[in-house]
């Protein structure tokens, strides 16, 4: 049950909603149905827990934005919640840069969700109110090409409406630094400090903008530095011709591939990148062809999952015979891909998928065996990412950095080596989350490079008699066999996030010795940058090191037979993930380990 105090306070900010002479008709009604259903029916559980939800916080920004479900309310996205963002991270960057010679200037873009074009006009209306210079794409691109655009033109920050891979009830609000990375944690900080001192509906400048006007080029504010400017096609192009200076150079023309943009911005530009690299034999999903925000033939538009990539294997499967399935998601930033087996004696086909950590590999290796290593090159991944790419680092002389979760520990990795003059030692990144990058031309995961160096990949093991499954497979017997999988375990409302908070409390306080039976010999507790070694020999039966990376809400377990689980509330969604790892000389034997896990992990989230 609700705490009544907070809950009256949550009704006084839906009442303060429901008085605005300016609030949106549709957010309106939508508020003032909810109202009567309370007024109606004080005990309708259904909408006192809708209404709740919507009023009981404000909409977190997050390590790097915004994220939420539509609709009327402080917990919500909409166009005051987005205005309130702006204005807030528009006053964090006019302090931040008040005695630099830095143009006050942010590069906006958005994808294909319900209201992302809206939310990028409000977005680019409190900017120019507020004296920015704002550069606005004139159409729908993917997040890597905003990063790109925050470079090109020297922005002090970028914003990229999208909700990534959620489900199409929910659009979100990515900041991004004058590096085009997406804010780090300090950032973050001080720009959640800077928009809790803006009212919701009082605070921000606006400038009501018109995409007509504003599609000509013509919008402009009050300062002389003022104005939303259309992005050209020259910036695009720039774009393009970055993304292919990091590819191999592999006579593609004999490829074929299904592709799917999942009815997300990655249509024109995956495109485009196959038939610029000479793939010729290219087939579209037409059901997921066109940006659609309602996501209509897939309720969870995330190409990690089966589900998100079935129309395309239907394709594969029916008429057409392609050697491979390409699926990018929502914003174009996470590639997923399955690839054409032939069963040597029956004949059949059939396309399995690849898991992020697997294309994360092999791209690893292929980079590895076909370009040649800058001096002292450097590859990242993140702690939740296979540790088979450490041994195939190793093996090519190459540094490997492992950072927190997520692509932005990446990309400020790599800003960190630009600093000193070094960011051409970068060679190549990923996350097992199906983020990949090579080259430093952005500082966020980009699946337009990623299809493009896959396609390289999967054309020269062609010409060699292979396809990027049977190379793998030479990589886990040369290796060994690394499985990784990931459990998720949901929770909804306001109780939800007390219930993961409670989770990793009780695990902090267990501190398990053992996991499956199999003696835990490592705990690294990330929010404490404290891990535990534990070595009977020692007075107090193990020691202590120091993790030298930024606090972060995280817990590893490493077991005696090398195996590891890693549990973690997300950052963007209402989950607790625990990701497990195995490894042993066979897959079956990894896969048991794995299956071990997932049933002792179930009791671990009962409370």
């Amino acid at each position: 049950m609700e705490n009544q105090t907070l809950f009256l306070e949550a009704y006084d900010k839906m009442e303060r909603w429901l008085a605005m002479p300016t609030l949106s008709p549709k957010l309106k009604r939508e508020l003032k149905t909810l109202e009567e259903r309370l007024e109606k029916n004080s005990g309708d559980s259904e909408a006192r827990e809708d209404f709740y939800d919507r009023f009981y916080k404000d909409l977190d920004f997050g390590t790097g934005g915004l994220r939420g479900i539509l609709g009327a309310g402080t917990n919500r996205m909409n166009i005051y919640t987005v205005r309130r963002v702006t204005q807030g991270f528009a006053n964090y960057l006019r302090e931040r840069y008040k005695d630099s010679k830095k143009p006050l200037a942010v590069a906006l873009a958005y994808d294909s969700r319900h209201l992302s074009q809206r939310f990028a006009l409000e977005a680019g209306g409190v900017l120019v109110a507020n004296g920015f210079r704002a550069y606005l794409y004139p159409e729908l691109m993917p997040t890597p090409a905003l990063s790109f655009a925050v470079r090109h033109y020297s922005c002090c920050g970028g914003i990229m409406i999208t909700a990534s891979h959620n489900p199409s009830n929910y659009n979100g609000f990515k900041a991004y630094n004058e590096e085009g990375c997406q804010v780090n944690l300090t950032e973050a900080e001080d720009i959640i400090a800077a928009i809790n001192k803006v009212d919701i509906f009082d605070g921000p400048k606006t400038l009501p903008l018109d995409w007509e006007l504003f599609s000509e080029g013509i919008v402009s504010g009050e300062g002389k530095e003022s104005f939303l400017d259309v992005i050209p096609q020259e910036v695009n192009d720039a774009y393009f011709e970055a993304v292919k200076k990091t590819r191999v150079g592999i006579t593609c023309d004999k490829l074929s591939v299904v592709y799917t943009p999942l009815n997300g911005t990655g249509n024109k530009p995956v495109r485009r990148i196959l038939d610029e690299i000479g793939i010729k034999n290219v087939y579209v999903v037409p059901e997921q062809e066109l940006p659609d925000g309602n996501f209509p033939t897939c309720s969870y538009p995330n190409p990690e999952k089966e589900e998100a990539l079935q129309k395309g294997l239907e394709c594969c499967s029916g008429a057409c015979t392609a050697d491979l399935l390409l699926a990018t998601d929502p914003d174009c930033d996470r590639l997923g891909i399955a690839v054409k087996q032939e069963d040597k004696t029956t004949g059949a086909i059939s396309y399995p998928r690849m898991t992020g950590n697997e294309i994360g590999v092999l791209l690893l290796d292929f980079l590895c065996k076909h370009k040649t290593l800058p001096d002292r090159a450097v590859a990242m991944k993140t702690i939740v990412s296979t540790k088979m790419a450490d041994a195939i680092a190793a093996k090519n002389g190459i540094e490997m950095r492992t950072v927190l979760t997520g692509f932005k520990f990446i990309g400020e990795q790599i800003g960190f080596l630009e600093k000193d003059g070094e960011e051409e030692r970068f060679f190549f990144g990923f996350e097992e989350s199906y983020g990949f990058l090579a080259g430093s031309y952005v500082r966020d995961k980009d699946a337009v490079n990623a299809a493009m160096l896959v396609c390289e990949a999967a054309a020269a093991y062609k010409e060699e008699g292979k396809t990027l499954i049977g190379r793998m497979e030479e990589l886990y017997r040369e290796y060994g066999y690394f499985v990784n999988d990931l459990v998720e375990f949901g929770f909804a409302g306001a109780l939800g996030m007390q219930q993961m908070e409670q989770i990793m409390y009780a695990l902090r306080k267990e501190k398990k010795t053992d996991i499956i039976g199999c003696a835990v010999t490592e705990i690294s507790d990330y929010k404490t940058s404290e891990r535990w070694i534990v070595d009977p020999s020692e007075k107090e039966g193990g020691r202590s090191q120091l993790i030298n990376l930024p606090p972060s809400d995280v817990l590893e377990y490493v077991l005696a037979d090398g195996s590891s689980l890693t549990v973690r509330p997300s950052g963007t969604e209402p989950k607790i993930k625990i990701y497990l790892s195995a490894k042993a000389e066979t897959a079956e034997k990894s896969k048991i380990v794995i299956e071990k896990m997932k049933n002792e992990v179930q009791e671990w989230v009962k409370i």
